[in-house]
């Protein structure tokens, strides 16, 4: 059996390392921020630690037979489902918004599996790295990955009376995305 201050280190462990990740994500005002990655991490860690650990009472039962990692595969297919939430495709920019949040809280989770599972250096490495993905790499890709959109001011005279609709369409026809 685990013992009271091994578990409460783990989780502990599992509520910082979400808060490393979710400070990152609450700062820049994203739909997952500190409190959902911490959620996430230590609510991970402690499936974890009830898949190994709870059952200790009908372990050796006749016809008992148990397996921990089924725990971990329904944490990752749960959060997944967490995570499509927050995606969102917004019609009128014909943009998918949410993608990087919904794999952070994915791979936050995972993070909070290996904590509650006892391997901390794989926690605590792939927190540095989820952190560096999301913090150092973005700027670099708007840099040098991303196509940049110019911004354009149009004056248009139009006779009095002309439906926008219309005024649309020409901009359209002309190659202009309308928003």
């Amino acid at each position: 059996m685990i013992q009271w201050w091994e578990l409460g280190l783990r989780l502990l462990l599992a509520a910082v390392l979400g808060a490393v990740i979710g400070i990152n994500r609450g700062r820049l005002e994203w739909a997952a921020g500190l409190r959902t990655h911490m959620l996430v991490c230590v609510g991970s860690a402690l499936a974890i630690i009830v898949s190994a650990f709870g059952f200790a009472d009908v372990l050796g039962k006749p016809n008992v037979v148990l397996d921990p990692s089924r725990i971990a595969a329904q944490v990752v297919s749960g959060v997944g489902f967490l995570g499509a939430g927050t995606i969102l495709f917004l019609q009128r920019e014909q943009v998918i918004r949410g993608l990087t949040t919904a794999a952070g809280l994915w791979a936050v989770a995972s993070v909070g599996l290996a904590a509650g599972a006892g391997l901390y250096a794989g926690a605590i490495i792939a927190t540095v790295l989820l952190w560096a993905i999301l913090a150092l790499l973005k700027p670099l890709e708007q840099r040098y990955l991303r196509r940049r959109a110019r911004n354009a001011r149009l004056r248009l005279r139009v006779a009095p009376g002309t439906p926008l609709a219309r005024v649309e369409v020409a901009a359209s026809d002309a190659g202009l995305p309308v928003k």
